[in-house]
């Protein structure tokens, strides 16, 4: 094939999902020249799942990518039909926020943004090969022999490496929703050194809402709270309800009886698919005492008909699905508009990677979002920043930026990736933050903003808020540990059925288990955007000062480097299995050599015993 010039760019960005989408933000937002290659224009920022953002612990990376410039948090409350927060029962630490999203105009606002930035340049093309040079990357070479000039690339194909997706007894050599798959850079990436395999999801089907007996479901509703965007101005619109219904009996019982048609158990799907969104067929057999699933009935958006019925994922075959479907309370009449399938798709092992996301063996290429094994928007989203953002670093010969697992949940997630490694489809969840505490979605702003702006990628607009809102936060700290006048305390007090102490402050009042809304609508206080995060951090002090303990002794292991090319296998007293583990994964520190699975407390006290012969 004629191969041409396609153009010479600091960086370019293969696929514009969600991923793609913030990597290619994150470099053109910091001024550097920036390609980014799509199979489809229709497919940017493409729901190919469930048209919403957030969830338990998602949410939480999702207030962490807009803290640090990022787009999602923004694009979600542009196009938000209803939000809701998670767990209001439990702690701060794992209250998150979940918007259901208008698919189409996600698509839309978020490929508007992306033509309408600077520095930034988005055509449709397949890459089909990462072109190298004395172990850099230079170009990439797409499909029809244009030849594209960079120094830095970010690979964000998501699930279309080699798709297919799977229904009943067809399969089809195609990505999400139809759209084509990408055939050839699988290849480019093998004989670039990475281990690839392969992984697996799936989407349940979507419904004419008209043929839907939403009476015979729970409605839910959105609430009124603050957004995802520490930028907004405004609280978002709810505009759609939601509804839950249930399966039952029936349905476990048609499941079950044609299991022999079940892809997913008759052998046709080999591929590893995610624990925690498992397919109905998977949750009826795995909990098969368990007499009923929850289902939530949710809108795609305000220009469409269509239903997305969370929680029925499914590769059974089509005449299975409408009956199976049928059996559900509310959906007895149904009828579809999309039917679900399964997808298998190419991945790559990360711990092939570095915590910057860039790969151990040629210089330039960074990889984001579900090449790297993770399921999820968010989780990809956080992902395409940092990459993005260590490439721009790297470019502009400044020092990377790699988050500890105390400052941020998009640091337990790389972490877990490189360090760990998944043999799953990974997802985010509250309980692998072991400093939860610390990392709550509400002071996201105060965590990392300051990175962010270091690196030159927050706007001065939202550094001017981030600055406004932690005055207001200190001003309300301030205030919390004056002394209540005693009369006025006795008479709160004496109303609550308490008796007041000699001296009290309002910080005390919050840790006796008031809340700072009781306290404002009592006493003079200023309520402001920061007052939560104040109440917060006075209800929790004692336990995060514990936190903060236990972290600076991390720390210390954190400070330890190990050199990248150290030969684990020249070291006495390691264990083979450490040896083998640790050669695999080339930790940066003894902090994360310790967190290796197979690398036990005395292979530590070994590498320390070893470095300190070295000083």
């Amino acid at each position: 094939m004629q191969t041409f010039s396609f153009g010479a760019y600091d960086a370019a960005v293969i696929g514009a999902g969600h991923a793609g989408c913030e990597a290619a933000l994150a470099l053109a937002r910091t001024g550097l020249e920036t390609a980014l290659l799509t199979l489809n224009l229709d497919a940017i920022a493409f729901m190919a799942c469930n048209p919403s953002i957030g969830g338990t612990a998602k949410g939480h990376l999702v207030r962490e990518i807009d803290a640090l410039g990022g787009e999602m948090g923004r694009n979600a409350d542009k196009t938000c039909l209803q939000i809701r927060m998670l767990n209001v029962g439990k702690g701060a630490a794992v209250q998150s926020l979940r918007a259901q999203c208008d698919k189409n105009r996600y698509h839309a606002e978020m490929k508007r943004t992306l033509e309408h930035t600077p520095h930034l340049h988005i055509v449709q093309a397949e890459a089909k090969r990462i072109l190298t040079e004395n172990g850099k990357c230079v170009g990439v070479e797409t499909s029809f022999g244009g030849i594209l000039s960079c120094r830095a690339v970010v690979i964000a194909t998501g699930v279309y490496l080699n798709a297919e997706t799977i229904t009943g007894e067809e399969r089809r050599q195609a990505g999400p929703n139809g759209f084509a798959r990408s055939t050839e850079l699988t290849q480019s990436l093998i004989e670039l050194g990475y281990r690839v395999r392969r992984f697996k999801t799936g989407t349940p089907a979507r419904l004419d809402g008209r043929t839907v007996d939403f009476s015979a479901c729970t409605v839910q509703y959105g609430e009124d709270i603050p957004a995802f965007s520490f930028l907004a101005d405004e609280r978002p619109a709810n505009k759609r309800p939601c509804y839950l219904t249930y399966t039952n009996a029936r349905t476990h019982e048609l499941i079950l009886n044609n299991l022999d048609r079940a892809p997913l158990f008759n052998g046709s799907i080999q591929s590893t698919g995610p624990r925690y969104c498992p397919s109905i067929e998977t949750k009826v057999v795995r909990f098969a005492d368990k007499e009923r699933h929850q289902l939530f009935l949710e809108p795609e958006g305000e220009d469409t008909l269509e239903v997305y019925v969370q929680g029925l994922s499914t590769s059974l075959p089509h005449d299975l699905q409408l009956e199976m479907y049928r059996t559900v309370a509310g959906l007895e009449h149904c009828e579809f508009m999309r039917f679900a399938y399964a997808i298998e798709y190419d991945c790559i092992d990360t711990q092939d990677v570095l915590p910057t996301l860039e790969f151990k063996k040629i210089e330039g290429v960074y990889t984001a979002g579900q090449i790297n094994g993770t399921s999820g928007y968010e989780e990809a989203a956080a992902q395409g920043l940092m990459a993005g953002l260590n490439a721009s670093l790297k470019l502009r010969g400044l020092p990377p930026l790699v988050f500890r697992r105390d400052e941020a949940y998009i640091g337990v997630l790389i972490d877990d990736l490189v360090t760990k490694g998944t043999d799953e489809p990974y997802r985010m969840m509250t309980s692998r933050a072991e400093y939860r505490i610390l990392l709550r979605q509400d002071n996201a702003d105060f965590r990392l903003t300051e990175y962010g702006h270091r690196a030159g990628l927050v706007s001065e607009e939202r550094y001017r808020r981030y600055l406004d809102r932690k005055a207001a936060f200190e001003r309300t700290m301030k205030a919390l540990e004056e002394v209540v006048p005693h009369k006025e305390a006795e008479e709160f007090l004496f109303a609550k059925g308490e008796t007041a102490f000699n001296k009290v402050t309002y910080a005390d009042l919050i840790r006796r288990g008031y809340s700072f809304e009781e306290l404002a609508a009592h006493f003079p206080l200023e309520k402001t955007e920061a007052s939560e995060t104040a109440e917060v951090e006075i209800r929790y002090a004692g336990y995060l000062k514990k936190s903060l303990s236990q972290i600076e002794r991390a720390k210390k292991l954190e400070e330890k480097s190990l050199p990248p090319d150290l030969d684990y296998a020249a070291i006495g007293g390691l264990r083979l299995e450490a040896r083998e583990k640790l050669s695999l994964v080339k930790p940066l520190s003894l902090g994360q050599a310790a967190r290796i699975p197979g690398v036990n407390p005395a292979d530590i006290a070994v590498l320390m015993l070893f470095l300190s012969t070295k000083q």
